[in-house]
């Protein structure tokens, strides 16, 4: 038998081209040629071992028109770091990351793979690869260090209320108390349960469980109700987030399209039936990227079909209290039958206070607490306190914000009209986003150019796992009116030097699964 240290190592999948673009980030932002930043930010992907001995990369014009370049900006980054030794370039062959660049020490080398690795498991999609970072433009634009790109990227307030800092400043923090509280801290508790309760929806404090944003909720869940190849339903397009998550979980998405009045009850119901997914994961309202809403008949049934057939369903209820119309109370999913809900306070309070919880059934939530009592022993104490003293005034804070939301909308909207009226999107009845349609072209090529003008946007591509929404953008509505202005000015520049590439296809499925 052949010794295991002779065996030759394994060729790493080569990147799609769409998260390989995504994960050079803002490399066009700096000072210099184009092809010289294209290079150094290769080398570092090179260097850091995102990039592994062996990978293939994309060819150079099918890059370059993903990047919005012209064909001798990737030929000459190529050939820079083929002099370096980081690239070997034969014809037939394409290009290939160079065994000299191999990383020896084990620290440096411990996210080879291009971040994912082969698992093999049960269910819709068993051998599906597991993702162990993100390519994710959303958050990857958050890693970068700050300059002067506008970022209608990540929708997030980009000032804290004075009630946030006063319900600081007021705070007394406990005695004769460790500080370490897993499921969150029980006023909290009480506090959201006490809010699910004034919609209708009996909730006792062991039904909740505090966690460091909603994001975190999510995690937690995919970490508990997911094995690798396990299908999950989600929405096309939907939070890419969210899909993130189920890409690192292995699990394998199974889309349904979402329209003018959220996704597709009818389709969903036929994937549960055929599929029994071990998830099913919607925005009930103000859906995350389309701004949709689902009507009550369709929410009840929906969750009547997912509890008849033993499929756990998730309500993203982040954006869920940002309507414009100010219209009261509103019934959650969880009104109609068993729902795990995730909600959180960084949207309409300030990203910043990472706050978030999951509602569901006891037993879920004392499972899902021993879990994050293995990940961080407990959200931060502080935070939690100035939490409680926000909810106990939550009306005014939530006043305020969506009468600034909907200014931005408001604004965001008439800028788009005025300076790209080829440009279209409807109207949001509320949440943070407009998703809008580009009359030609692909948003991942038009989000290159938009870059080197100073504007960080959203690609449509990122947030569908249909393979569709090539043509559509994402971007935010909750800057200052001046800097909204200032980015939809950079955006018309940029769409007046814009030459699209061949008529787009569907994205590849894979753009999102691997």
């Amino acid at each position: 038998m052949e010794p295991i240290d002779s065996l030759p190592a394994p060729v790493p999948l080569p990147p799609p081209v769409d998260v390989l673009v995504a994960r050079l980030g803002r490399w066009s932002a700096g000072r210099g040629p184009l092809y010289l930043l294209l290079a150094a930010r290769l080398r570092r992907l090179i260097d850091e071992g995102a990039l592994p001995p062996g990978t293939l990369l994309p060819p150079d014009r099918r890059f370059a028109t993903a990047l919005a370049v012209g064909r001798t900006t990737v030929v000459a980054a190529y050939d820079t770091l083929r002099q370096e030794g980081r690239l070997v370039r034969r014809q037939g062959s394409g290009t290939r990351v160079a065994p000299a660049a191999l990383v020896t020490k084990r620290l440096r080398s411990a996210g080879t793979g291009a971040g994912t690795e082969a698992r093999t498991g049960s269910g819709a999609g068993a051998g599906a690869p597991r993702v162990r970072e993100t390519s994710n433009p959303l958050f990857l634009h958050l890693l970068e260090a700050p300059d002067d790109v506008i970022l209608l990227s990540c929708a997030a307030p980009d000032r804290a209320p004075d009630a946030l800092a006063e319900a600081y400043r007021s705070l007394e923090l406990p005695v004769g108390d460790l500080g370490y509280h897993p499921a969150g801290l029980g006023a909290l508790r009480e506090a959201v349960a006490a809010r699910y309760a004034a919609r209708g929806v009996p909730t006792g404090p062991e039904q909740v469980l505090v966690t460091t944003g909603a994001q975190q909720g999510l995690a937690l869940l995919a970490r508990l109700l997911l094995a690798p190849g396990d299908g999950v339903l989600v929405e096309a397009p939907t939070y890419p987030g969210a899909l993130d998550l189920f890409r690192e979980a292995a699990a394998v998405p199974l889309p349904v399209a979402v329209g003018p009045d959220g996704v597709d009850v009818a389709e969903a119901v036929r994937v549960m039936e055929r599929h029994r997914p071990a998830l099913a994961y919607v925005v009930a309202r103000f859906q995350n990227p389309t701004g949709t809403v689902l009507p009550p008949l369709a929410g009840r049934r929906l969750v009547e079909a997912a509890n008849a057939l033993g499929v756990p369903l998730v309500d993203d209820e982040a954006l869920a209290d940002l309507a414009f119309d100010g219209d009261g109370p509103w019934s959650p999913l969880s009104a109609y039958g068993e729902v795990v809900a995730v909600g959180s306070l960084s949207k309409v309070v300030w990203g910043g206070l990472r706050i978030g919880w999951v509602r569901g059934p006891a037993p879920l939530i004392a499972r899902l607490a021993r879990l994050k009592a293995l990940h961080d022993l407990g959200s931060d104490v502080p935070a939690q306190l100035a939490a409680v003293r926000l909810l106990d005034g939550f009306g005014p804070v939530l006043a305020a914000r969506t009468r600034a939301v909907r200014a931005g909308h408001d604004h965001l909207r008439a800028e788009l009209a005025r300076l790209l009226p080829s440009w279209s999107c409807a109207p949001a009845a509320g949440g943070q986003t407009l998703w809008v349609r580009l009359p030609h072209g692909d948003g991942v090529s038009f989000a290159q150019l938009a870059l080197r003008h100073g504007v960080a946007v959203l690609p449509g591509a990122t947030a569908d796992a249909l393979g569709g929404s090539v043509r559509h953008l994402r971007l935010h509505f909750l800057a200052a009116p001046e800097v909204l202005t200032e980015a939809v000015r950079r955006l018309a520049a940029a769409w007046a030097e814009y030459t699209p590439g061949p008529e787009p296809g569907r994205a590849a499925l894979h753009a999102i699964t691997l």
